[in-house]
């Protein structure tokens, strides 16, 4: 399967693919401030595409459970210069992470390629004529509610049922506003309003969003259902945890994971796909 993204194919099903992820805000839950100054945050990301990463996901605008919008203006400030320069580097591919319009238009203009939107295209009324218009791969992501509430008691009748539901419905919008199929990539929302229970019932039945005929992206990386089932470990202990669970997400049939920890995580799916495809 391909993912088009301006123009440019990614093969999407065998080696799964690696997007690293840099935050470039003061409070995201796991690494918040460690990459706000520019600078810093270019040296990660060109670290990253040297660790492995495929893509690079540049985001400006936490959204951790309880955390609050910024203004367009303060997150087009902390991504462009990042994005501008990462774009820069040979062969680089890198993606915005946000919810507004404005900013996917000014990311795009300085090189990225992708918008992810945990929205799916539904918290800014132009940004999916902005997709169209650019080319731009998308990523569609399930949340239940907003950042701000989406933890708060999240109950579902059958979650992978009702979120691959909520996905088709989204690919038929972004359809209809031109944005090509191919374009588009899926996402089910690991911990985007959803209890431990409904994650690990998304990440056992990851084969079923199969039958949505786009590739899908996971993110499970440190989140805090990983620290649930393991006592209580704060997101900077969650290695292994996250470990297990992008192996079984590349065993399971995604095609893309969403990480922080590039160098180990590109490791673990190389032996993973190894082993779900035996071969090298």
């Amino acid at each position: 399967m391909i993912w088009t993204v301006k123009g440019r194919a990614l093969k999407c099903g065998g080696r799964t693919l690696v997007m690293g992820i840099l935050n470039v805000t003061p409070d995201s839950f796991s690494d918040g401030g460690k990459f706000l100054d520019p600078e810093a945050a270019v040296a990660r990301g060109v670290r990253m595409l040297a660790e492995g990463a495929d893509i690079v996901d540049v985001g400006g605008e936490s959204t951790r459970p309880g955390s609050e919008p910024v203004s367009e203006a303060r997150e087009i400030e902390r991504v462009v210069p990042v994005i501008a320069a990462l774009s820069r580097l040979p062969g680089a591919l890198v993606s915005v992470d946000t919810t507004k319009a404005r900013v996917a238009e000014e990311a795009l203009a300085a090189g990225a390629a992708i918008i992810n939107d945990v929205t799916a295209l539904r918290g800014d009324p132009r940004m999916a004529s902005v997709a169209a218009a650019s080319g731009a791969g998308v990523v569609l992501m399930h949340m239940l509610g907003s950042p701000k509430s989406m933890q708060e008691s999240p109950v579902y009748g059958d979650v992978v049922a009702e979120i691959a539901a909520f996905l088709k419905e989204r690919m038929a919008a972004a359809a209809a506003a031109g944005i090509a199929r191919d374009a588009v990539v899926v996402d089910p929302g690991i911990g985007f309003g959803k209890t431990l229970e409904h994650n690990l019932e998304i990440l056992r039945r990851l084969r079923e969003f199969a039958a949505l005929g786009r590739p899908l992206l996971v993110g499970p990386s440190r989140k805090s259902f990983i620290g649930g089932i393991l006592d209580g470990l704060p997101p900077k202990d969650r290695l292994e945890g996250t470990a297990a669970a992008v192996a079984l997400c590349a065993a399971g049939g995604a095609a893309i994971v969403r990480v922080h920890d590039v160098l180990a995580m590109s490791r673990v799916v190389r032996v993973a796909d190894a082993i779900r495809d035996g071969k090298v």
